[in-house]
This record gives structure tokens, C-alpha cells and sequence, in this order.
């Protein structure tokens, strides 16, 4: 006898659901925020962005003079404790509310994307520091990103030109070995290349 009760529940839920689809979301935060699209950064869904709409709103952001501040309030940013110029200890501070909630879990679902310049960030610091690191600290970057899109009205553009550890020692040994090689004057054929 339960189970048809649940079906009807569900066929009632669902029929609810499609009735609300009549809002474009993404036009109306786009408006809401003064012309900034906040769906470009990947890994954001609805769910976030209304979250952002009802907890800060476009004139919360206002108050906050950087983002620094901005993810201080989220209680995303490190609470580091330096002593004669050592840190002692750089501990996320406890505490909660809907919009850290919200990008967490944002930034959970970077981490499961591929080829993205986010996740790319995530997994670098998975690897590093492990995953539960990783979601707070992309949480904090989508903060920090969210903050400037609003407050300076500028589009994302994820940087595509970032280079990885091991490319970036390739460059700095070719550009080594190219002084090395106008230092000491040498010719193809000292190094032992042969040309044709």
C-alpha cells in the first residue's frame, strides 16, 4: 500500500517542479547584479547563485572593501597567527552560514570536472594538502572571484596561459641553456648538432 503513495508524492513533485521552470534564472541574476553573469564560472548551478542573491544581495557586496574581507566573512580565509614573522598556524576558523555552504559545495562539484582552470586548481592542492583542503580553498577562490565580478562589473575570464611546474622549468632550462650557449660562443657543431 506505501508504494503507490510515494509514487503519487513523486508524480506531484515533479509536476510542481515543472511549473517553476517558467523563471530564466540566468536573465534574472544577470539583471539582478547589474549586467554580470555569475553562470560563466564553471561549477556554479542555480542553486548558488540564488544563494548569493538572497544572502548578500548586489549592495551587500558594497560593504565589503576587498575580498579579502569579503571571504573573512565567509569564514573561507585563513586565520593565519604569525609570531616574529613565522607563521605559527593558518587554521580556517570555525563557523557557518548558507553562502559558505553554498560555494563548498560549488567547489566540490569543480573538483569532479575535467579540463577546467578551477579544477586544475583544486587537484593541485588535492594533491598537496587533500581534498577536504582543496574544497575550502577553491570555495575561497570562487569567493574571491564572485566579489570582484560584482563590485567591478568585469566578466570571468579564466586564465588559459597558466603554466604548470614542469613547463615552467623546461622554459627556465632553455633559456639557461641559450645564455650558456652565446656565453661561451659556441656553434651548432661544438655542441655536436649536424646540419644538413
Amino acid at each position: 500500500m506505501c508504494i503507490p503513495a510515494v509514487a503519487h508524492r513523486c508524480d506531484n513533485f515533479y509536476r510542481k517542479r515543472q511549473r517553476c521552470q517558467g523563471i530564466d534564472l540566468n536573465q534574472a541574476s544577470y539583471q539582478y547584479f547589474g549586467g554580470v553573469d555569475l553562470m560563466a564560472i564553471e561549477g556554479l548551478s542555480h542553486a548558488t547563485v540564488l544563494t548569493i542573491m538572497s544572502e548578500v544581495g548586489p549592495e551587500g557586496f558594497d560593504k565589503f572593501k576587498t575580498a579579502k574581507e569579503f571571504t573573512s566573512w565567509l569564514r573561507l580565509a585563513p586565520n593565519n597567527k604569525i609570531s616574529g614573522g613565522k607563521i605559527l598556524s593558518s587554521k580556517t576558523p570555525k563557523g557557518s552560514n548558507r553562502l559558505k555552504i553554498a560555494l563548498r559545495h560549488a567547489a566540490n562539484a569543480i573538483g569532479n570536472l575535467k579540463e577546467t582552470h578551477l579544477s586544475d586548481f583544486f587537484r593541485r592542492v588535492a594533491y598537496r594538502k587533500g581534498r577536504a583542503t582543496a574544497v575550502s580553498a577553491t570555495a575561497r577562490k570562487l569567493g574571491v572571484i564572485i566579489w570582484t565580478m560584482i563590485t567591478h562589473k568585469v566578466a570571468y575570464k579564466p586564465s588559459t596561459e597558466c603554466l604548470f611546474l614542469d613547463e615552467k622549468r623546461k622554459l627556465k632550462l632553455v633559456q639557461r641553456i641559450k645564455k650558456n650557449i652565446t656565453k661561451f660562443d659556441l656553434k651548432l657543431q661544438d655542441v655536436g648538432f649536424v646540419t644538413n
